[in-house]
């Protein structure tokens, strides 16, 4: 009896498709990606000890422990998320390839290309939109700064950008981009496709009002920090989301497209043209 062509088709197309990590695959790559947020959580307090000084004066606790208790929970959390991200994202073909191909050994379908160097320069291209747009709002939208900032002379100034620039390129895409950015595009996906279950992908409307929602819940997640500097008003407000919301869309693009490890180093490229080329360039200026 022959065999069904239709049906060694998709034999084959099974046996190309690689099989989906493990839960404990996915597990271990988390905790890695948690111990190095928690990492970056230690290297980003001299920078929020220069733009906010005093902020922890009235803590109960030395700095030391504020600091190990800071991390310790970020690793919790993180660890949390990022195996939440991992696993929603192999539905809808996001999440971590590069990183899933060297810990884990996973041969993922439809790998990226990379580009890093491009994706770099996206990063820069974004900071420099910044820039641009930061000349053209803040003397209209910003009050005087509420306090003086310590050490913002010169190189001491960007060692700390240079220290919260791994916070911001870790840390952040982390949570904003492989947990929240899938979570909308997972939960969206599952709403359009109801019935049909996932195929992998992911549609670019849905990719773009996930990337969306993403950019402006990151800009919305660094108010805190003008509120100690600005304070808060509707220009603030609206200066601060937009000009961060700028970089949110270039890294979730990126990490729709290319991958989380693409979204890290663009941020990372953006953090150190923002906070640690302009402190030298331009001392003084408060982004």
């Amino acid at each position: 009896m022959g065999a069904n062509p239709a049906l060694h088709e998709a034999a084959g197309v099974s046996a190309a498709r690689p099989a989906r990590p493990r839960l404990r695959q996915d597990l271990r790559l988390a905790v890695i990606m948690a111990a190095v947020a928690a990492l970056a959580t230690v290297a980003v307090f001299p920078y929020l000890l220069q733009v906010a000084p005093g902020r922890f004066d009235a803590m109960p606790a030395p700095l030391w422990v504020l600091i190990a208790i800071q991390a310790l929970q970020m690793f919790v959390v993180v660890t949390l998320l990022a195996w939440a991200g991992l696993r929603m994202g192999h539905r809808i073909g996001m999440g971590s390839p590069l990183l899933q191909h060297w810990i884990n050994g996973q041969a993922v379908p439809a790998m990226p290309r990379a580009r890093p160097w491009h994706s770099a320069l996206l990063g820069v291209g974004a900071a420099l939109a910044i820039l641009l747009l930061s000349s053209v709002l803040d003397p209209w939208l910003l009050p005087p700064p509420r306090v003086e900032m310590q050490d913002i002379e010169g190189a001491g100034n960007a060692l700390y950008g240079l220290l919260a620039s791994f916070y911001g390129g870790i840390v952040e895409e982390l949570q904003l981009r492989l947990f929240l950015l899938t979570l909308v595009a997972w939960g969206l996906t599952w709403l359009v496709r109801r019935g049909r279950g996932f195929d992998g992908r992911v549609s670019p409307g849905v990719a773009w009002i996930a990337i969306g929602v993403a950019a402006l819940l990151f800009g919305a997640g660094h108010l805190p920090t003008a509120a100690g500097i600005w304070g808060l008003d509707a220009g603030v407000i609206a200066r601060t989301v937009l000009l961060n919301a700028i970089g949110g869309v270039v890294f979730g693009w990126l990490y729709w497209k290319r991958g989380l490890e693409m979204a890290v180093l663009s941020h990372f490229a953006a953090d150190i043209v923002l906070h640690v080329l302009v402190p030298l360039l331009f001392p003084r200026t408060i982004l």
